[in-house]
């Protein structure tokens, strides 16, 4: 995606973190000396006691979403604000993340060069799930990943794989992680899984301690849909660690990627593997 005029953005904090409140008004000096209008979203406002603007309202205003605090702030708003195809950029409030990767310090150079067009966007795979809740369907997003989970820690799950419709496989043991790339460094690296490049448009399929040591991690095509059930017993179902549902016995949760991407605003200098390097403490 090319980079766009951004005179209007929304903010978005970290949540039950009031102490942000000075960080935002040292935010929004900086955004205003570039003439970009900043807009608070309510939740923010009301924990840092000024007045802020209804989330839905205040996307369809802004041309850019900025959160402030780690990557679960991002990650959060990114899929609460999807249907509006905003881009997001995160400042993080703490050490750096493997998606917000401006602190405050490099927050005035970096609103300049938005200003001068001088930043990318990367498009991020995201996973729409389509599950029954109270009765009814339901559509959700997930930016990293969703996890499929035994109900009861006492008792292995079996979920059952279909892939566009044709069984596929078994899986016996804790759960079943189904992951974008971007989320390959979340859980499902601490099951096993793969690193995946994050811009990649696939999605990895990694069993929880199967039963079984033929079940290894699985790469697939971003082009496939899937369909996992548990005919034994109901599931917890968790949506980037942050939603949990319950799936019944015997009713299906559909996976796919979504035909949108979610776009990141980055430094024209941001390097996916200096990250990986840093985080993962690889070369030392």
């Amino acid at each position: 995606m090319h980079s766009k005029n951004i005179k209007k953005v929304g903010v978005i904090l970290r949540p039950s973190t009031p102490e942000l409140k000075s960080t935002f008004h040292k935010m929004e000096e900086i955004f205003n000396k570039y003439d970009i209008d900043v807009y608070l979203d309510s939740a923010s406002g009301d924990m840092i006691e000024l007045v802020g603007m209804d989330f839905d309202m205040l996307c369809q205003r802004v041309d850019a979403l900025v959160t402030l605090g780690g990557d679960g702030t991002l990650i959060a708003t990114v899929r609460k604000s999807f249907d509006y195809n905003l881009p997001t950029f995160g400042v993080y409030a703490g050490n750096l993340g493997f998606l917000a990767d401006v602190n405050m310090d490099e927050l005035d150079e970096f609103v300049q060069n938005i200003t001068l067009k001088k930043y990318r966007i990367d498009e991020r795979s995201v996973l729409e799930i389509i599950m029954t809740i109270n009765s009814k369907q339901t559509k959700m997003y997930a930016f990293n990943d969703i996890v499929l989970t035994r109900h009861s820690v006492s008792n292995m799950i079996h979920i059952e794989t279909l892939i566009d419709g044709k069984s596929f496989n078994t899986y016996y043991g804790d759960g079943v992680i189904v992951s974008t790339p971007t989320g390959s460094t979340a859980y499902n690296i601490s099951a096993g899984g793969p690193v995946v490049f994050p811009l990649s448009n696939v999605f990895t399929l990694t069993p929880i301690c199967p039963h079984s040591l033929t079940q290894r991690p699985m790469v697939l095509p971003g082009t496939f849909s899937m369909e996992m059930k548990t005919p034994r017993a109901n599931a917890m179902v968790i949506v980037d660690g942050q939603d949990i549902h319950e799936l019944a016995q015997g009713e299906s949760v559909y996976i796919k990627l979504a035909e949108r991407k979610a776009n990141l605003i980055h430094r024209e200098e941001f390097n996916y593997f200096d990250v990986l390097k840093e985080k993962l403490s690889w070369g030392e």
